[in-house]
């Protein structure tokens, strides 16, 4: 049978071991006390992770390494008239949730958090020494809704669309595109025909960077194609010339390498596609022309002027695991991604 052993305590001891029981409550109450203030929260907390105006502090860090600017970006609000000032990246992400459905890849709402923040840039670099440039909150810049508006659209999915907007913003924070070291001009457009177009062809003016490419991810799209129908007399108020009702009307029409309409010649009145588009309100210049009795009916292909990122096509490079860099690198040519503080240092000292 195992022994069993009888541990004596004297009265000295029992002291002793109280005392070490009394120091290793104290230690433990030095420790404790002050975590839990740490964690009790104060009455100015932010209720939500997705309050835009704070940065979560996760993502405070991404670019510890570098200086960022803090500047503001001044928007006219077109309803009211006010100029509203906002900090450079919660501008942003109020045009990424304006400008992008929220739904789309966390990939390609980053490509349009970059292009959104460049073309921002470029435009504040470009304005001849101007102390305070006001800008539109319209597609004449970007389209831009704040928090109060971005409740009112999206209701009861807020939280988590403006969350997932957010990261994908300052995920990619202070990050802009350049060439040759500079901003570019970002231009996006909705949806694409199968193809972008080459900037030339559509503005005339001829930029390295904005080259067609083909993109194929559209044309899954329910909205891919779309039918407006014109009477004669609307065509004839719209355009300005001289259509007969019930004549044949002599149609010419020639394309871009893309399949936009690059000139339309109808009944001996020229227009370039993009007259066409914008005179009728189109949503593409790759369009085709169907006369039935007295009206005209244009099919087009596509949503936007076509020059820069699809932003649909971007999606579709999302879901098949592209990064928000390949995107970018795909829709503009010859592009690096660098930082504000690197790219635009005059912008940054103002």
């Amino acid at each position: 049978m195992k022994q069993t052993s009888t541990l004596k305590v004297g009265k000295h001891s029992t002291w002793r071991f109280t005392g070490i029981v009394g120091i290793a409550i104290l230690m433990c109450t030095i420790v404790i006390i002050p975590t839990i203030i740490v964690m009790i929260p104060t009455k100015n907390s932010p209720d939500t992770a997705s309050d835009i105006t704070e940065m979560p502090s996760s993502d405070k860090t991404k670019n510890s390494q570098i200086e960022l600017p803090q500047f503001e970006v001044s928007i006219k609000r077109s309803q009211t008239g006010e100029i509203e000032k906002v900090p450079l990246e919660k501008y942003v992400i109020s045009v990424v949730a304006s400008e992008m459905p929220a739904e789309f890849e966390a990939e390609a709402l980053k490509a349009q958090a970059i292009a959104a923040r460049t073309y921002i840039v470029n435009h504040l670099l470009h304005q001849d020494g101007e102390e305070d440039v006001i800008i539109s909150d319209t597609t004449e810049h970007q389209v831009y809704k704040n928090e109060d508006e971005l409740k009112t659209a999206w209701g009861s999915d807020f939280h988590w669309k403006i969350e997932k907007v957010t990261d994908a913003v300052l995920a990619t924070e202070g990050e802009i595109i350049t060439y040759d070291e500079q901003p570019i001009t970002p231009t996006f457009f909705s949806m694409s025909n199968g193809f972008t177009e080459d900037a030339k062809n559509y503005w005339g003016n001829e930029l390295p960077y904005l080259k067609s490419v083909e993109s194929k991810w559209e044309e899954k799209h329910p909205n891919f194609t779309e039918q407006n129908v014109f009477t004669i007399d609307e065509i004839n108020s719209k355009l300005g010339i001289s259509l007969q009702a019930g004549n044949a009307i002599p149609i010419q029409i020639k394309r871009t390498e893309s399949n936009r309409v690059s000139e339309l010649v109808i009944n001996d009145s020229t227009f370039t596609g993009k007259d066409i588009r914008e005179k009728l309100n189109l949503r593409s210049n790759d369009f085709s022309i169907q006369q039935k009795n007295e009206h005209l009916i244009f099919t087009t292909k596509g949503y936007g002027h076509g020059v820069g990122m699809s932003q649909y096509g971007a999606n579709g490079m999302a879901e098949e695991g592209k990064t928000y860099k390949e995107i970018l690198s795909y829709y503009y040519q010859d592009i690096d991604i660098n930082t504000i503080t690197e790219a635009a240092p005059t912008l940054v000292a103002k």
